[in-house]
């Protein structure tokens, strides 16, 4: 399993409506048999930022402009690539702004960084491949 949450620029009404609009589900829960998206707040038990290091939280504040209560938790299974999927998901939802954070770097990724496909240390979006290569291989 892999994880990317994705701070859209939008108020949470708009975007679970352009969720329920775009994506099977609703009630704040979408899978489409790649991706599985729930809204997370940081007021909720294990809510967000819960287990998130300080400093990666301030990195998402530096890049949004404001400390989020809410964000959107993607999970995409480890059985499938879904690269593909998940640049399409992300580019749905900032392309006015905001910034996504996956388990591959500490960047906060804009639109534009994403679609650039930009390398910050070796790494883009979602870049499980790179990551593991610089890791894990041996």
């Amino acid at each position: 399993m892999r994880m990317v949450f994705v701070f859209p620029p939008t108020t949470l009404a708009a975007t679970t409506a352009l969720l329920d609009a775009t994506m099977p589900g609703g009630d704040e829960y979408w899978h489409d048999g790649q991706l599985q998206v729930e809204v997370d707040r940081e007021n909720q038990s294990l809510g967000l930022f819960s287990d998130w290091e300080p400093e990666d939280v301030h990195r998402v504040e530096e890049a949004l402009g404001y400390h989020p209560t809410w964000a959107l938790q993607v999970i995409v299974s480890g059985r499938i690539d879904s690269t593909d999927e998940i640049r399409a998901f992300a580019a749905r939802l900032l392309k006015n702004g905001g910034v996504a954070v996956d388990d591959y770097s500490d960047h906060c990724w804009t639109l534009e960084e994403i679609e650039s496909d930009l390398k910050i240390d070796g790494l883009s979006f979602f870049d499980f491949r790179a990551h593991y290569a610089k890791y894990y291989a041996t």
